[in-house]
């Protein structure tokens, strides 16, 4: 058995898979677009400029992408997230400074707890959203 996270953009977000992905495997070591499969002309679903099937790594660690023009009624939102934990202050540190900017949100500054004790998770922990409303929570594991 095999469980993968599937992210589907819709609404404003769609035709802006590709931009993430590309954005996404730029940031996280080990990353690697693996495959795109677009719509074919008067496919249901989409138009030939939409990934209707894609795979794509960070760190090792593979997702599925797809985008749909359909009025959905449904996004993403904070209730699920990418929880990405490290080692190193600086990665964490610069992973979420690219994830929250350039239109991105922060839900929960990243920030040091080492001298009130841990978050709840770890020593250092952050919440964002991306410009493309993914949600992400870095956390600095001990």
């Amino acid at each position: 058995m095999k469980i993968t996270t599937f992210l589907t953009f819709v609404g404003n977000q769609c035709g802006k898979a590709k931009e993430a992905i590309r954005f996404y495997t730029s940031i996280f070591p080990n990353s690697e677009i693996k495959s795109i499969v677009n719509y074919k002309k008067g496919e249901d679903g989409g138009t030939p400029e939409l990934i209707k099937y894609g795979v794509f790594a960070l760190n090792g660690t593979e997702y599925m992408v797809s985008e749909s023009n359909y009025n959905h009624k449904w996004g993403f939102n904070p209730g699920v997230s990418l929880f990405v934990s490290s080692n190193s202050e600086e990665e964490l540190t610069t992973l979420f400074e690219a994830l929250s900017s350039n239109g991105g949100q922060i839900m929960v500054p990243l920030d040091n707890y080492k001298e009130e004790g841990d978050y709840g998770f770890g020593r250092m922990f952050g919440w964002c959203e991306d410009k493309y409303g993914v949600s992400w929570q870095l956390n600095l594991e001990d």
